[in-house]
């Protein structure tokens, strides 16, 4: 009989453990939070609920979208989307339509977009390495100064020179200029322009609830999930890992072993507590890999309405402030006194940097001062807060991160019983519902005794899963 163990209990985590113990094979998980979820967990406070940022259950893979229905049946909601970019005080769609971005900058730099879109047809750059070069080529450098480089940055902490171009590949989607020009001057009545889903479901009680659910599902079935419990070794030989050592609740150090593991913690972790360790080389590029953290700075608002919107991207460069997340807008579960609001405010930094260090007390002063600034409510309708650090929550696509990533893979890849999945596991900046695919693939090959999927083909976007194509008749 196989004894699998997982290390994490995020929706990659999970998904694997709960799969493999409906087929009958014991699962033992270890998380070192207090809660489960990774970044997906959601915070209550008070009777308030908040997420770590918006996630949204959409997905094209049917495997998910049964494990999602079977875990929460009737507790999943309808949820309208909307959402909008904030900039120089207006409020432009999101994803960027070309018309709606044009007419809202206005005259002057319409003519600056539009020129320098057309300077960027005719003398592209030739190669496009670089975020800055794939967006300039397609959009020209003015309206990506605009709608591009302040928020990226904010996001990643870099300039976007040093991005890989397979970021923008993967994210910006159907924005064509030049096809709204045409089918604005000759209103075609046709058209394939993509659009997104309007509505999508969401747990009444955030996504933690998902989890929460499904912990308590493969507890029932016999798995075990240990909480507070902290991966500190991974001892192996000859290609195959032995077991795992582990700082419990109690700060007991801990052994457990094993025939399968699977791994969804950061990658860049996992390599530095192999026993033995690997060569230098492998340690110096896990090293070189880097992970973006956020701070949500989770705030109760005296206010029964602020904004239609789900969630708003701050392109404004004035603020410090990249997104906000309105809940009562996801579900009215979220909020207990149907009189007020509460608002998600996202802060992208590095650990230990300014902000990471930041007193809770001055990091509420600087958010309430800050939405004051974008007229979104008033500083002092903030009435109660909670701050969440959340380390490692992107990982970064800078220069070079492809070879330093190949390396560890080719390492990882030599293990005849270890298959990594999930956004840290993978170092992919997957969404939820292709990290839980990992997850269900990597319990795939266990239950069938081989590794015919790779948990590293899934894409985090192949094809941008949230788009569809409509006909205007």
């Amino acid at each position: 009989m196989e004894k699998v163990v997982i290390m994490g209990a995020g929706p990659a985590g999970l998904s694997a453990g709960y799969e493999l113990q409906r087929s009958k094979i014991p699962v033992t998980i270890f998380e070192a939070d207090s809660m489960v979820g990774g970044i997906s967990k959601t915070v209550e406070y008070k009777g308030y609920y908040f997420d770590l940022g918006g996630h949204r259950f959409f997905t094209k893979f049917d495997a998910v979208n049964n494990l999602w229905k079977d875990v929460l049946g009737d507790n999943f909601k309808k949820t309208p989307r909307l959402s909008r970019i904030y900039y120089r005080n207006k409020f432009f769609n999101y994803p960027l339509t070309p018309l709606n971005a044009l007419m809202g900058v206005g005259i002057k730099d319409t003519a600056l977009i539009l020129s320098s879109y057309f300077r960027a047809k005719l003398f592209p750059c030739k190669e496009e390495e670089t975020f800055e070069e794939w967006v300039s080529n397609r959009f020209g450098k003015k309206l990506y100064s605009i709608f591009f480089k302040t928020y990226t940055e904010k996001v990643w902490g870099i300039p976007c020179c040093e991005i890989q171009a397979e970021w923008a590949a993967q994210r910006i989607k159907g924005l064509d200029l030049s096809r709204a020009i045409i089918n604005a001057l000759h209103k075609s009545k046709k058209s394939d322009i993509k659009t997104l889903i309007e509505e999508f479901d969401y747990p009444a009680y955030g996504p933690g609830m998902m989890y929460t659910h499904m912990k308590n599902r493969l507890e029932s079935l016999g798995g075990k999930v240990f909480l507070k419990s902290k991966i500190t070794r991974v001892n192996h030989s000859d290609f195959r890992v032995n077991n795992v050592e582990y700082i419990d609740d109690k700060v007991n150090i801990n052994k457990m072993s094993g025939t399968e593991f699977i791994s969804s913690i950061p990658v860049t972790e996992l390599v530095q507590i192999m026993n033995p360790p690997p060569g230098r080389e492998i340690i110096e590029a896990a090293r070189k890999l880097k992970y973006r953290s956020v701070i949500t700075v989770d705030v109760i608002v005296n206010r029964k309405e602020l904004f239609p919107d789900n969630w708003i991207y701050i392109h404004s460069p004035e603020v410090r402030l990249g997104r906000i997340q309105n809940f009562k807008n996801w579900s009215k579960n979220m909020v207990p006194d149907e009189n007020k609001s509460s608002l998600g405010l996202e802060y992208f930094c590095n650990e230990n940097d300014d902000l990471w260090n930041m007193k809770n007390e001055d990091l509420v002063r600087l958010a309430a001062a800050e939405i004051e600034r974008i007229n979104i409510c008033r500083a002092d309708d903030v009435e109660d807060y909670l701050v969440v650090r959340v380390p490692k929550a992107y990982p970064v696509y800078m220069m070079g991160y492809r070879e330093y990533l190949g390396k560890i893979r080719e390492y990882l890849k030599k293990f005849s019983n270890l298959q990594l999945v999930g956004r840290y596991g993978l170092f992919k900046y997957n969404n939820m519902d292709h990290s839980i695919m990992t997850g269900l693939l990597a319990a795939k090959n266990i239950v069938q005794g081989s590794r015919d999927y790779d948990t590293w083909d899934i894409n985090s976007d192949d094809e941008y899963h949230e788009e569809k194509k409509v006909l205007h008749q």
